[in-house]
């Protein structure tokens, strides 16, 4: 079954990954929300998952484009088979396809300045990290059960690739002024279950980020809350800030 909003697709060779990157999107005007899939979803996971539907009240009245992204995660974090070290510099190449390509071709479509970052599970660690890479790119970011320590993915291990592609250690390390300031401003929501095992992670981030000045809001939801049901809910509810 297909969505009932009616979207657009773009597709193109990135340089930055070196493969054909999509995008998907739905609406016209307002806030630009960039929407990360969830482990080895694409840009078709947001729409196969009604969430334009779901969100169809903020897309209608044009208070939101939503932008579901494509991934890499199969040639970065998932590909056991390389080093942690080339899997982080193949993540940082994303960072620079959304940074250098994906964010200017949003503007073109809608060039409201304001943007939201978001995502679910594995899609929170995107959209976390690039609005911690990109604080003057991004004014908001929710977080939907996520983990922000990447080095769950690499049995502990880390260099200077892995730092860069995490942010539990690079915000931590942040000294540069005007980044400092970005990510002061930015409006940080990290909603997750309760009985999530990587609850605790998310208390961690938070307290480190309050301990570098940067406000965040940790919203524990009762249970697990570590489903498409939740995640419904949670962007619905936050989508405008943190209550």
């Amino acid at each position: 079954m297909s969505t009932r909003m009616r979207g657009h697709h773009e597709a193109w060779h990135s340089p930055a990954v070196g493969r054909t990157m999509h995008v998907r999107w739905f609406g016209h005007g307002g806030a630009r929300v960039l929407a990360f899939p969830t482990t080895m979803g694409d840009h078709n996971e947001w729409p196969n998952r009604f969430m334009p539907d779901v969100l169809a009240e903020h897309i209608r009245s044009g208070a939101i484009t939503l932008f579901c992204l494509d991934h890499n995660h199969d040639l970065s974090w998932y590909d056991k088979r390389i080093p942690p070290g080339e899997r982080a510099w193949r993540h940082l190449a994303y960072d620079r396809y959304l940074a250098t390509e994906l964010l200017p071709f949003t503007r073109h479509v809608n060039p409201t300045p304001f943007v939201i970052a978001t995502g679910a599970s594995f899609g929170a660690y995107h959209a976390v990290t690039f609005a911690m890479r990109n604080p003057q790119a991004v004014q908001r970011v929710i977080g939907m059960s996520g983990t922000y320590d990447i080095r769950r993915m690499t049995g502990g291990a880390s260099d200077a690739a892995v730092y860069l592609a995490n942010p539990a250690e690079f915000v931590a390390r942040e000294w540069q002024r005007e980044r400092l300031e970005a990510l002061q401003r930015m409006d940080i929501i990290l909603a997750i279950g309760e009985d999530d095992p990587a609850a605790e992670d998310n208390r961690e981030f938070s307290g480190m980020l309050w301990r570098q000045g940067i406000g965040n809001a940790l919203r524990l939801w009762s249970g697990f809350a570590h489903d498409w049901p939740w995640w419904e809910r949670m962007i619905v509810r936050y989508l405008g800030g943190h209550d």
